[in-house]
């Protein structure tokens, strides 16, 4: 094990392994680090390793040669890819996270450099790497997640080429989201905007009536019906926010795989949602985005550039960072987030003067 601020790499790269197993947003932001590894050795395989099924963003894009994904499997299972991976023989291997199962992972590989980021006190994953980076404390704070990523292989002499994420979407993939668009006779002749309006977490959320609201004015003013985005599990929650909106609001939740989605919001004129995967991946596929953040630091997760918009409490005490206030579950300050106030920015966006900006 060697810790050092700056590596250097003196074996011949062939193949390459990037284990990420955080949630769909950290997928999104290690798109960078994916890019910037291609370049730096062209002629070697990119693999990504992920959690099931987070990987399906990447299997439009061409530059990842191999995905393998992990979920929660049969012991038979999780061997057999551990095999699968031995067998690739990688030179270079990256993890991305803390986490103990991406060290046990990159221990058992076989990776001829294991590199992560070292972290004091995490003895035993630490020791499960040939390689940490340590980099000097930083004058200032660096905003953005493609940070948490990048400052790892800059740590081996590997420069960014970009630190916004790519999605990739394939016309196979267009094309089935056109039929399903067609087949719910959605009216889209000045489009139609997208809407995500659930988090894993609940102080994360803004008010179902405030949504409603906000749909209905969309309509009146622009005519251009929403399609509430979203996982299986949410449907049931999409349903009742439909049926509770007089304007055209179609539900989505739970009607596209994960490798489906970025085409939906690609076609939108318009991304609006909480600070979930939702927004990262619209960012991504080049549609605009409006994210209402409560709790968290939009200047770590936004999106960034003109087109992508945040709005946030006027409350000092946002970004506090916790799971509500005083540990409720619930966040005050999107409780008193005006509907006023996101319309707003809806209007600053959809009248044009931040999209020619852009």
């Amino acid at each position: 094990m060697i810790i050092s601020a700056q590596h250097k790499i003196n074996i011949p790269i062939r193949k390459i392994l990037i284990i990420q197993l955080g949630d769909i947003g950290d997928v999104v932001w290690a798109i960078p680090t994916f890019k910037a590894l291609k370049v730096a050795f062209p002629n070697a395989e990119l693999s990504v390793l992920t959690r099931n099924p987070f990987g399906d963003l990447l299997l439009d894009d061409s530059t990842i040669g191999k995905l393998f994904q992990v979920g929660k499997k049969s012991f038979l299972k999780q061997m057999q890819l551990l095999f699968r991976l031995r067998r690739e023989r990688f030179d270079l291997l990256f993890d991305l996270r803390a986490d103990d199962r991406g060290a046990f992972l990159s221990f058992l590989s076989g990776a001829r450099i294991r590199a992560a980021l070292y972290y004091p006190g995490l003895t035993w994953r630490n020791r499960a790497f040939t390689h940490l980076v340590d980099p000097p404390p930083q004058k200032e704070r660096v905003f953005g997640a493609a940070e948490q990523s990048l400052k790892i292989i800059r740590g081996f002499g590997i420069k960014e080429t970009t630190t916004i994420p790519k999605i990739f979407v394939s016309k196979i993939i267009k094309d089935k989201i056109v039929e399903l668009i067609d087949a719910e006779k959605i009216k889209t002749m000045r489009g139609f905007i997208t809407i995500n309006p659930y988090s894993r977490w609940a102080y994360k959320e803004w008010s179902m009536a405030k949504w409603s609201e906000l749909a209905q004015f969309i309509w009146q003013k622009y005519t251009m019906p929403a399609i509430v985005v979203g996982s299986t599990e949410e449907r049931k929650r999409a349903e009742r926010f439909v049926s509770a909106t007089g304007s055209p609001v179609f539900n989505f939740a739970g009607k596209t795989t994960l490798r489906e989605m970025p085409a939906l919001l690609q076609m939108s004129c318009l991304h609006i949602g909480v600070d979930s995967a939702a927004p990262q991946i619209a960012a991504a596929v080049g549609t605009p985005t409006l994210t209402i953040y409560g709790p968290s630091d939009w200047r770590d997760w936004a999106p960034p550039g003109e087109k992508n918009q945040v709005v946030v409490p006027d409350m000092d005490c946002s970004p506090c960072h916790q799971k509500g206030c005083k540990g409720s579950g619930r966040s005050e300050c999107l409780e008193n987030l005006s509907v006023n106030k996101v319309q707003d920015k809806v209007a600053l966006i959809l009248n044009g003067s931040v999209l020619n900006k852009s």
